[in-house]
């Protein structure tokens, strides 16, 4: 082969491989940015607690690990259609407002705040760790026999779940289900809350085709850090607008707090907004 030859073949590879660099480059653009998959904070959220690592402690790939095999259509598929991350609700996509209460069941905390719903006549949504419902059952049927809707909530409140592997994140959210249909046939669960709001494209993906909505929230009062009432009830009441999905906890510590500001909240947002359980859709 001569040395114009060869200086030809040269150039034609150069070429290839900066047309395929700005391919790569234009389809990384197009993708939506995910946050660090160690990140501690997300959108409105933070860590609730130091959870187990697991037993799977390989990360899943984010959306945006391979854009040279996945086509945008197929990337829609993997988000939520909410204003949250990946894609999830944090708006009830309505003027009203939905009161969410996370880590439960729990014996001493979620009857009082059953006790304060019902005085009030309002529904709201219980995001239930699996733990919990297998040792409190009783208290899931509580929940549903007034009127609540459920979310699942994982296992054990694993907030790197969504960096394992799908099927570990799939064994996860079935067997909570599994444990809240034992409590309750039939149950129907519309929705998951991705423990910490550390939301990944796998999780979504995973919580959509278990016939699950990721759920996030808009409004956090930090109710966990036990702030004490008089906070809890200062943000709820300045940050909450329309259609705003509002988090707090019956469980997971001491929620004393959370109890004393219900009693002053309830009757406040009710004078503003109508209240409103999560919609499940259809069994």
């Amino acid at each position: 082969m001569s040395a114009r030859t060869l200086r030809a073949a040269g150039v034609v590879t150069l070429v290839a491989a900066a047309l395929l660099g700005s391919v790569y480059a234009l389809g990384r653009s197009l993708l939506p940015e995910a946050p660090p998959q160690n990140a501690s904070v997300t959108a409105d959220g933070p860590r609730y607690a130091d959870q187990p690592s697991g037993t799977d402690s390989t990360p899943s790939p984010t959306a945006s690990s391979s854009p040279s095999a996945q086509s945008l259509d197929e990337l829609q598929q993997l988000l939520g259609d909410g204003d949250g991350p990946y894609g999830s609700l944090t708006s009830t996509g309505s003027s009203r407002v939905a009161l969410t209460f996370d880590d439960g069941p729990d014996p001493q905390y979620t009857p009082q705040v059953l006790a304060l719903l019902k005085q009030y006549s309002v529904k709201a949504t219980f995001c239930l760790v699996g733990e919990n419902v297998q040792s409190y059952p009783e208290l899931v049927r509580d929940i549903v026999a007034d009127g609540h809707t459920l979310c699942n909530h994982s296992w054990n409140h694993d907030e790197n779940l969504g960096q394992r592997s799908s099927d570990t994140i799939r064994d996860d959210l079935r067997r909570t289900s599994e444990a809240i249909r034992s409590a309750v046939p039939n149950a129907r669960i519309a929705y998951f809350r991705q423990p910490g709001g550390n939301w990944t494209a796998p999780v979504v993906s995973v919580c959509k085709d278990l016939g699950m909505a990721p759920l996030h929230w808009a409004v956090d009062p930090s109710d966990w850090q036990m702030p004490g009432a008089a906070q809890i009830m200062t943000v709820v009441t300045t940050e909450t607008g329309p259609g705003s999905i509002v988090l707090m906890h019956d469980a997971g510590g001491d929620r004393s707090g959370t109890v004393k500001a219900l009693q002053s909240l309830l009757p406040e947002l009710m004078s503003r907004y109508q209240l409103e359980a999560l919609p499940t859709g259809t069994t």
